[in-house]
């Protein structure tokens, strides 16, 4: 078992803003090992749409939950926060020091403070609900759901499609609302917990998710989605990079047109992150305009002199 004086030093922030770049650097400031909090960069076949860290990168720093898993293989937050606890029993074993960084909120918060135990989903009731919810657009999934499960209705996750079909999905498989299981309560854990949020004005942010599209079309996304496309039924490939391509190649849109709506999810993906980030009150906010990691450093030694 991990001892308490372990740290545990976060990372996380909207898509596109760096975490990768400043998580390797501090990484190698500390001279440890990264867990990837990212629900999509676990899968094997995806490294430029899920914006996997470079080959260079992983030779750097060790990483944990990176192209580890096929699309066939569905991973969740109950299984990444099993999973971490135990990436983090083998970087303590070494090290004092270990991070996490990615964007998926709900794998983070299941890292940090645990889970609810929750009754199975219906693989069947899954299906359906996303079919739904691809053929009649998000006011469908609100609807239903204001129907179904009352208590979800006006939560944070309101705007969130994702979250959405969980519920929905929830309510259908077991009869009551996801709410009802949800206690609130955190999961005692044996290590300290720092956590940074990552930023950057929404302008210089929306411009960099714009470009990062861009060089993503032009390192091969289009050949990667048609490597991809003949696995299109896999939940991991419901991702925003790879639906609008697969649009494409049935003929649905242009390429250009898929292309702009790549972009245009991205940013709306990144305001949801937001949305959700600015609910915790633990983060300590880093704007990547300057050096964030000199910045990260400069506040752990002032704030955590215990640390350092």
């Amino acid at each position: 078992m991990v001892k308490k004086h372990n740290t545990l030093l976060v990372l996380t922030g909207p898509t596109a803003v760096g975490k990768t770049r400043i998580s390797i650097a501090l990484a190698k400031r500390f001279n440890t090992a990264i867990i990837s909090a990212d629900s999509r960069q676990c899968y094997q076949g995806m490294p430029i749409g899920t914006a996997q860290p470079s080959l260079a990168e992983l030779t750097e720093v060790k990483h944990y939950f990176i192209n580890e898993f096929l699309v066939s293989e569905p991973q969740d937050a109950a299984s990444f926060e099993r999973l971490a606890l135990g990436y983090l029993e083998e970087i303590f074993s070494t090290n004092s020091v270990a991070i996490v960084c990615g964007g998926t909120g709900l794998y983070i918060k299941a890292l940090c403070e645990g889970l609810d135990e929750m009754p199975a989903v219906s693989e069947a009731m899954k299906a359906t609900v996303e079919a739904g919810y691809k053929e009649n657009g998000l006011d469908w999934l609100q609807e239903a759901l204001a129907k179904e499960d009352p208590q979800f209705v006006g939560s944070a996750e309101w705007q969130n499609p994702a979250r959405l079909m969980r519920a929905l999905s929830f309510v259908r498989s077991n009869g009551n609302s996801i709410r009802s299981f949800q206690s609130g309560l955190k999961k005692e854990r044996p290590f300290e917990l720092i956590k940074f949020a990552l930023n950057l004005p929404r302008e210089l942010l929306y411009a960099r998710i714009n470009e990062r599209v861009d060089l993503m079309m032009q390192s091969g996304l289009l050949e990667e989605a048609k490597a991809m496309f003949p696995y299109r039924q896999y939940p991991p490939l419901n991702t925003v990079g790879y639906v609008e391509l697969f649009d494409f190649f049935d003929g649905k849109c242009s390429l250009n047109d898929a292309v702009e709506k790549i972009k245009q999810h991205s940013r709306n993906y990144a305001k949801r992150q937001l949305t959700w980030l600015l609910r915790d009150q633990s983060l300590h906010w880093i704007d990547t305009n300057t050096d964030a990691k000199a910045e990260i450093c400069s506040l752990l030694e002032k704030n955590f002199p215990a640390f350092l």
